[in-house]
């Protein structure tokens, strides 16, 4: 869900609570949008700088900004919450959350603030906006802020995570190339974006858990990506081909690698390309004694994916004949190499399950070679539990595993049949 960015700014009084990379690009950027900001730190350095008009750390841009926003009073500091949280409609958390020793999210300053705000709330007459910047694990909203504001009057709980980068931070702020913002409350979650009116970007409106964790999502995309150019460049370095020309042409291909293309969350991965190319890649660069562990946890990372849809295919009732939609590797092809429903079925017949097996596009008689040999190797009898039509399979069945993208038809018939369905072909 989206919503148009391009509605009149309405002022709103604002408190950015930690001024650190995140809180204070936040407040400077958000009085310069025009809203009232007052920013709060318990370091008292931190308020001096921002008082006296200038930045408390080095970012491009950020020092012009608080100047000129605290000159124009728009921008304001101190290190007292209470006083500063008397006049706000809407509070954003910006404080750290650190790493702790075993990798998971420190939260001590998120509890304090939270703890801190909570102590206020029952003092306030209009309600308050607490909107947590930080980021945090998917619960955290609902488990931390919440748990410490529970029973507490005058509050709602939003999610609009940063996407800053230090460095050109301010120019993130107000060229954002995402905004996002979550809750469960749609008229806090419009206030929210509402923040932003003005900026040529649309809000994506969302739930509170999904806002937190688009957060991780980003970010740890941004990771494989670079985790993934340098693998490639080192392999490059390895056999004396040009690494920048190799992912500078790579990346010319916006239809299906810098694009939107396979990053939808369905089935794992098979078919003749895909698992032989990763196999061959990861054993040659072995042969030259280059470790890519990346690539070489692609297809143990995709067979733990399958393990997962077989689990779910196990759970359904043992005594009921189970339908699968789908054998070959994906919809509108008929190759069956390597393709993950044949492990599927594979185990399920293993376990003992009677099934049904309907694929649009593939007649067991008129398949030969390669791919014939696959799908009899793993399932000799393949042939005897092929249906002719998906209404066979829909009439005899109690259960249907849907393994591929189903036609609007197919669809429409699976829903008119009112069978339970497992759906692994999309999240």
């Amino acid at each position: 869900m989206s919503l148009s960015n391009d509605q009149k700014l309405e002022q709103r009084n604002v408190a950015v609570i930690g001024l650190g990379y995140v809180g204070c690009v936040t407040a400077a950027c958000l009085a310069k949008l025009g809203h009232f900001v007052i920013g709060i730190d318990t370091d008292e350095f931190k308020v001096r700088n921002v008082l006296a008009g200038t930045a408390p750390f080095y970012e491009p841009g950020l020092e012009e900004i608080v100047r000129e926003t605290v000159a124009s009073g728009r921008l304001q500091a101190s290190a007292s919450l209470g006083r500063s949280l008397a006049d706000a409609d809407i509070a954003l958390i910006c404080v750290g959350t650190p790493s702790e020793a075993n990798g998971n999210l420190g939260l001590t300053y998120l509890r304090r603030v939270s703890e801190e705000i909570a102590a206020h709330l029952p003092t306030r007459t209009k309600p308050l906006i607490v909107v947590i910047r930080s980021t945090v694990f998917p619960g955290t909203c609902e488990e931390v802020v919440m748990g410490a504001m529970r029973g507490k009057p005058h509050f709602t709980i939003v999610s609009n995570p940063e996407f800053l980068r230090e460095g050109v931070a301010v120019r993130d702020f107000m060229e954002p190339s995402l905004l996002v913002v979550g809750g469960d409350d749609s008229a806090a979650v419009r206030a929210v974006a509402a923040l932003y009116a003005g900026l040529d970007v649309v809000p994506c409106l969302v739930t509170l858990r999904t806002a937190e964790m688009i957060k991780y999502a980003c970010n740890c995309f941004h990771a494989v990506k670079i985790g993934f150019a340098n693998e490639i460049g080192a392999l490059c370095g390895q056999l004396g081909i040009p690494a920048n020309e190799v992912m500078s042409t790579l990346c010319q291909d916006v239809k299906l690698n810098i694009s939107t293309a396979y990053l939808k969350p369905g089935f794992a991965f098979g078919g003749s390309c895909l698992p032989k190319d990763l196999r061959a890649l990861t054993y040659r660069a072995s042969r030259l004694d280059l470790k890519l562990p990346l690539l070489e946890s692609v297809m143990p990372a995709n067979e733990r994916h399958l393990d997962r849809a077989i689990r779910a295919a196990l759970d359904l009732p043992a005594t009921e004949k189970i339908g699968v939609f789908g054998l070959a590797f994906k919809e509108n092809t008929d190759d069956l190499r390597e393709s993950p429903v044949v492990t599927l079925i594979e185990h399920l017949i293993g376990k003992g399950r009677d099934l049904r097996v309907y694929d649009p596009h593939i007649v067991i008689d008129q398949i030969y070679g390669s791919n014939k040999n696959y799908v009899l190797n793993a399932v000799p009898h393949i042939g005897k539990l092929m249906a002719s039509s998906l209404e066979e399979v829909l009439a005899s069945c109690a259960s249907l595993i849907v393994t591929q993208k189903t036609s609007i038809e197919a669809a429409e018939k699976i829903r008119a049949s009112g069978i339970r369905v497992l759906d692994v072909a999309s999240a």
